[in-house]
């Protein structure tokens, strides 16, 4: 069944007749005694919440036993919260299996690469692929759908929770039987199964479906087109969980939304949400920040790609953090005005619904010293009447919500395969973070005062001028037909090392590096030359690289050298280089150069390619903007007061001609024709 993509969400809360941005966090009214809960929804009313996410770990609450239910103290809150103008993002709450399922059926547990199995104790401790936990996740989701089904606070379903956050791959049977279905889809026969994985290396070549396995441990290193298919089996393993529930959600509340969390951020990587962003009413997302000198561009980075992954169209911020983490070595509390900040980037790139983990901190648990809306001091405290701040001023801010991104002129694409792929082992460098690479990018862009989208690879590309795609190490032949089409087509695109190597099996392109784009970008390259630790190489641009450099050479007349390494101090061979194809261009970078390298040759390669930045010259680097149909959002990038008096638009909520350090002020501007996404 295909979701249905109505957008009901759009009218979030709860009443259709006004439009506003939701905002909440997860509540957990089973960790505290029934009169703590009016005290919460007073103290909700106060900060403004209009929304929570209910029940999402409250299963053995839900169901102690088998066949035993117990469904009255969510009625009691459900009841509550809506009678004091809350609704309910409802949890199918089937992320973390009640002792008594684990106890009768062990053989829902995962395994691990080394074949021992993960016992309870924490959360997601099933398998996705295990048809004993399917029965009774589904049996719950139904139970609990037939009986909310009509409930007048139920404004969405919240499935699972952040699916594959602890599970996303289990190497046990189960998991082998359902890995070989995969491949049979896949492949076919084991003949092609045999080509793609290259199982003449190795003596691997398989005679019978039965033979395959999940990438267990093994001597030295797996086959990498297996560890390849791994991770797509497990990102669609997981996807089909969230098929099934959201299946019996769509049977017994067809006009309900149903998303589920993504997570979008820093380490995670396990799923490949551009493929899943198609199976959700709206796309949510969890973001916590990285520390860091980066860590506020990543969190923009984030809320960026998030945003495209939903086609432009606005997306829930489900889950972040008001103050410190609790899992992180060293968790630091966010200092003042940070949490507004965060929360406003996020609106800036797209999000309607700015929600926390949690609302009231939790005394007891795993996550106890984890920050929260209400923290352990109470109403009383800063933290509490920061977020009260936040409330008002996304009320401020109510006539933004329903307004979509505007594109940018520039973009960075993303994709995930390359990510798995870029970093698997027996490489040239273990150093390699694909990740990291395109965040450095995002920063080059943000100190040029450029705004730029962060896009999945399968994205439309041509209504970009200016596309990066770093280290876009898998490139299938429909991928490289595509890119060479944006060029010719007048788009001028810029990649890196390790870029065009492989194709969808991980197959080396043939006659020389960067392979799938050799004559594209007008170059070849015999051999990588990776760098120590300890190493770096100089450009004669005053640049420095790390980590990567190629022997490159220039094989087309109209590849211009834009940048060459220094040797002994002496010009020596090129490091960037450029092919003018009629009105396009394809540039190439060979090294690794950080934000601050990258800042100085973006600035050179946007200003041929006509991108400019849209904010006056001395806002540039300082100041983020984000825009939403005619609203922009200027986000100090600093610890100092920015005079933003020269930027033309009438400033919503209070606020000044000053914007404050690590302030956000949001301007009306005059709505530009035809920039919205279609």
């Amino acid at each position: 069944m295909q979701p249905q993509q109505n957008h009901r969400w759009l009218r979030w809360p709860s009443d259709p007749s006004r439009s506003r941005l939701a905002f909440g966090a997860d509540y957990n009214p089973e960790q505290w005694p029934r009169h703590i809960w009016d005290a919460d929804v007073r103290a909700m009313q106060v900060a403004g919440v209009n929304i929570v996410s209910l029940g999402i770990f409250s299963w053995a609450r839900i169901q102690p036993q088998v066949d035993v239910w117990d469904f009255g103290w969510l009625d009691e809150i459900m009841d509550l919260l809506h009678a004091h103008g809350i609704a309910v993002d409802l949890a199918t709450a089937t992320a973390s299996p009640p002792p008594w399922l684990t106890t009768m059926h062990p053989e829902i547990l995962p395994v691990d690469g080394d074949g021992r199995t993960i016992w309870p104790g924490a959360r997601q401790h099933w398998r996705p692929t295990s048809p004993i936990f399917r029965l009774h996740a589904l049996r719950l989701t139904r139970a609990l759908a037939e009986r909310y089904r009509d409930h007048p606070a139920l404004t969405a379903w919240h499935v699972n929770n952040e699916l594959g956050g602890d599970n996303a791959y289990d190497y046990s049977d189960d998991a082998a039987t359902a890995f070989r279905d995969w491949l049979r889809r896949r492949y076919g026969t084991l003949d092609a199964l045999n080509r793609a994985w290259a199982t003449t290396f190795w003596s691997q070549q398989y005679s019978d479906w039965a033979q395959i396995l999940p990438p267990r441990r093994a001597t030295t290193h797996l086959n990498p087109t297996q560890q390849l298919d791994f991770k797509r089996f497990s990102s669609d393993a997981l996807k089909d969980h969230l098929r099934a529930e959201r299946s019996v959600l769509y049977e017994v509340t067809p006009d309900i939304a149903v998303t589920t969390n993504f997570m979008v951020m820093g380490w995670s990587k396990a799923l490949n949400y551009a493929d899943w962003a198609a199976e959700v009413d709206f796309v949510a997302n969890d973001h916590y920040t990285t520390p860091g000198p980066q860590a506020h561009d990543e969190l923009s980075f984030s809320a960026n790609l998030t945003s495209n992954l939903a086609g432009g169209r606005p997306w829930y911020l489900m889950e972040h953090s008001t103050s410190a983490l609790n899992w992180q070595p060293i968790n630091v509390a966010k200092g003042p005005g940070e949490m507004a900040r965060d929360s406003l980037t996020h609106v800036a790139h797209g999000a309607d619904a700015v929600c926390f983990f949690q609302w009231r901190q939790s005394a007891a648990g795993a996550e106890k010293y984890h920050s929260a809306m209400l923290p352990h001091a109470g109403v009383d405290s800063t933290i509490f009447r920061a977020v009260t701040d936040l409330g008002a001023t996304l009320r401020d801010l109510a006539e933004v919500a329903g307004t979509t991104r505007r594109p940018s002129g520039a973009a960075i694409v993303f994709d995930w395969e390359s990510w798995w792929t870029a970093e698997h082992d027996a490489h040239p460098s273990d150093r390699l973070r694909y990740r990291q690479e395109a965040l450095d990018w995002y920063t080059a862009f943000l100190e040029l005062g450029i705004r730029a989208d962060v896009v999945p690879v399968d994205a439309p590309l041509h209504r970009y001028g200016l596309l990066v795609a770093p280290i876009l190490h898998v490139v299938p032949g429909a991928l490289a037909d595509r890119l060479r089409g944006y060029v010719a087509d007048g788009g001028h695109l810029v990649t890196t090392y390790f870029s065009g190597i492989v194709d969808e099996h991980d197959h080396v392109w043939l006659d020389g590096y960067p392979g799938a784009l050799r004559d594209l970008l007008g170059i070849r390259i015999e051999e990588f030359a990776p760098l120590s630790d300890e190493q770096s190489v100089e450009l004669d641009n005053g640049t420095v690289g790390t980590l990567w450099t190629d022997r490159v050479d220039v094989k087309d007349p109209a590849t211009e050298v834009l940048a060459r390494y220094r040797q002994g101090g002496q010009t020596g061979r090129p490091a960037i280089t450029r092919r003018a194809v009629g009105s396009g261009s394809a540039a190439y970078v060979s090294t690794r150069l950080g934000p601050a390298g990258l800042t100085v040759v973006l600035a050179d390669l946007a200003q041929r390619a006509g991108i400019d930045s849209e904010l006056p010259p001395d806002l540039r680097g300082r100041v983020e903007l984000a825009v939403r149909g005619p609203y922009w959002f200027l986000i100090n990038r600093t610890g100092q007061p920015l005079d933003i008096s020269n930027v033309d638009g009438e400033r919503l909520g209070s606020g000044t001609a000053v914007l404050a350090p690590r302030g956000v002020a949001v301007l009306r501007r005059a709505t530009v024709p035809g920039t919205a996404h279609e």
